[in-house]
């Protein structure tokens, strides 16, 4: 399945901790939601209130790290993705 993301809006596939730092496996329905992640696709960008364009400042392959509680949650091809506006990304990780 493809996806066309509008305006501002960028998927992300969050990155899956399964460990503890001490090394220890920690179940599925344990794990916190993820807050990193990489950036799979990115929308055109947005449009200012003059209605100049206003381009991404995130691209395709950025590590970024985004609000615990943003975006839409959704599986694509069996993996889950995330959909968050541009706002919502917190920064970009080197």
């Amino acid at each position: 399945m493809g996806i066309r993301l509008l305006e501002d809006r960028v998927l992300i596939q969050p990155q899956q901790e399964e460990k503890s730092v001490g090394g220890i496996v920690i179940p599925t329905a344990a794990q916190q939601k993820s807050d990193t992640g990489v950036v799979k696709a990115v929308g055109a960008g947005r449009r200012d209130k003059k209605g100049a364009h206003v381009p991404m400042t995130v691209k395709v392959g950025d590590k970024v790290m985004y609000g615990k509680y943003s975006g839409t949650e959704i599986k694509i091809d069996g993996e889950t993705m995330m959909i968050v506006n541009e706002k919502d990304i917190i920064g970009i990780v080197d």
